[in-house]
């Protein structure tokens, strides 16, 4: 169906994003369905959260949300501003006046400016492509998710709107169909530009009890130190509708970032839902050196772009490691970024704005020491040059808001240290896994990573529940010393049973060479004994070492060199 004749006499469709329901989100009863922008904010404190298709749909939801919030609220421009929203129950009804004055930009099949697309957007063949360019389930060529193969023929206009919003937020790279009007354009191509700005990102955002709780906790107060909130920040509904191509330009805030419009696009649809669409790039924006407009992400600093661009510091987001739970990166999460800095060196890492924001909530006792958060991770990994998503990131950890605190730094810092303990323990587990392999002359490496895997997989569990608790103890010193009897208990009964498993062969076994020079007799006895003597020695019980491969005192050798070559 043409566009005249979806907007033509009487058949002009609607869909108005502020009224009608489009966002899935379950409820604390464990119920779900989906609401309109309104009723999200008016039902906020009796939802759990919102969901979606894909995690990082849901992210690009909860950006949404916030950036409606900040604008509806105006703010809040500092603490004490924030204080009054968390105490005040109904903090969100001024955003049905909100949603009102704009409506007329939140209609997705608006004629003039539909809702986060361009209105007229064509090639120059009128080519219309097919919604797996849009839907992130269904990689053009390459089905990820199998819930809708092969292809995506329909949407409904509840359907089609949450993915416009995903597709602005996480779109692939790749060459994609030039539009008339772009001058990128070359040949009816235009040429990788980039993902969309929520791929470059690391994703982070905290979650409390409720949806209302959660929107609060990441409504960062204008005087965040560290953060950049121009006077001219909006959201992209209050900027003029966007013209093919793209603009280049500085991101003036928060609300700008969280709707940034770095695609264009345009749904073909007819009465019974959307067949179609129209996609190319849109704004680019460079990710370095953002961390004073991005608070959803943590940072790294870049020595190659530092020299690439010739100034320091240059810092880039810190994406998620797929193979990484949250729980062993707990150091990203809650280490100061004042920690670690040598005199004037810039730091090489900075933790997530948001959570910066949420410990000057705790420091200056907006929030309760004990009170429960859940950092969120949200991420995605592209493959073959960004032009498909290979994996998608979602994980949390549940942490009392004083490990976040600036002043009491003690909770963090056994925290961090419970990691490395798990971290020595599980590189024993491996090191022990290789004697075994090494004494019944089989090859290494498969055995070493489905031992760590193994020693990783048991520790979790155990890790976020003493971590959910360790607010409650008065001495968080005490509480890491019952981490680390949980931990060596844990892995020498997994070390136990691998040498048990290791078979008849490692239990004779066989004369192997040292790294420091000359023979042993290794079997699982052997290696046992290293195994537990490096988990004693790693964990801080000592009594009863072993001698090591070297003829050392077991305290003088590190579980590495205890391997064997």
């Amino acid at each position: 169906m043409s566009e005249s004749s979806q907007s033509s006499g009487s058949d002009v469709l609607s869909f108005d994003l502020t009224t009608r329901a489009w966002i899935p989100a379950l409820r604390r009863d464990g119920r779900q369905g989906e609401l309109s922008l309104r009723e999200v904010f008016e039902q906020a404190a009796e939802l759990h959260r919102i969901v979606g298709e894909l995690p990082t749909q849901e992210f690009a939801l909860m950006r949404l949300l916030l950036a409606v919030a900040h604008d509806a609220l105006d703010g809040p421009a500092d603490i004490e501003a924030w204080s009054e929203l968390w105490a005040d129950e109904g903090c969100f009804a001024p955003v049905g006046a909100y949603l009102d004055a704009h409506r007329d930009r939140f209609d997705l099949l608006d004629v003039d400016a539909p809702f986060f697309q361009t209105a007229g957007l064509r090639t120059a063949r009128d080519e219309v492509l097919s919604l797996n360019r849009i839907v992130a389930d269904v990689p053009n060529g390459k089905p990820f998710f199998t819930a809708r193969m092969p292809t995506v023929d329909r949407l409904t206009f509840a359907e089609a709107a949450r993915w416009v919003v995903h597709t602005h937020a996480w779109d692939t790279s790749g060459i994609k169909t030039g539009v008339e009007g772009d001058p990128r354009a070359k040949g009816g191509k235009v040429y990788p530009l980039g993902v969309g700005w929520a791929g470059n990102l690391g994703g982070v955002f905290v979650e409390g009890a409720d949806l209302r709780q959660t929107l609060l906790l990441n409504l960062v107060a204008a005087d965040t130190i560290g953060l950049e909130f121009d006077d001219t920040d909006a959201p992209a509904w209050r900027r003029e509708p966007c013209a093919p191509g793209g603009a280049e330009r500085a991101p003036t805030g928060v609300r700008d970032l969280y709707t940034w419009q770095t695609r264009r696009l345009r749904l073909h649809f007819d009465a019974a839902g959307v067949h179609g669409v129209v996609l190319s790039y849109g704004d680019p924006l460079t990710p370095h050196n953002r961390q004073h407009r991005e608070p959803m992400s943590a940072w790294r600093r870049s020595k190659p772009q530092e020299k690439k661009l010739r100034k320091t510091p240059v810092y880039m987001p810190r994406e998620h490691d797929p193979e990484r739970s949250a729980w062993r990166g707990i150091a990203s999460l809650v280490a100061d970024r004042t920690e670690k800095t040598q005199g004037a060196e810039a730091a090489a890492y900075l933790r997530p704005g948001i959570l910066e924001w949420v410990a000057r909530l705790v420091t200056e006792g907006e929030l309760e020491r004990g009170f429960l958060i859940r950092p969120r991770i949200v991420g995605a990994t592209y493959g073959t040059q960004q032009s498909v998503i290979d994996e998608v990131v979602d994980d949390h950890v549940s942490m009392a808001a004083v490990l976040l605190h600036q002043q009491d730094r003690h909770y963090a810092q056994q925290a961090i240290d419970a990691v490395a303990d798990a971290d020595q323990a599980v590189n024993a587990l491996g090191d022990l896994a290789t004697n075994l392999a090494r004494a019944a002359d089989v090859e290494t490496e498969g055995p070493r990573s489905t031992a760590r895997d193994l020693g990783y997989g048991l520790l979790e569990a155990p890790y976020r529940s003493w971590l959910a608790h360790l607010a409650e103890a008065d001495d968080p010193f005490e509480r890491r010393t019952d981490w680390q009897r949980q931990v060596y208990e844990i892995v020498s009964r997994l070390g136990d049973r691998l040498m048990a498993a290791a078979g008849e062969v490692a239990w004779q076994g066989r004369t192997v060479d040292l790294k420091r020079g000359g023979t042993e007799w290794l079997n699982s006895d052997l290696a046992g004994r290293w195994f537990h003597a490096a988990l004693a020695r790693g964990l801080g019980h000592t009594g009863g070492a072993e001698p090591s491969p070297d003829g050392k005192p077991a305290s003088e050798t590190t579980s590495t060199e205890k391997a064997l070559v």
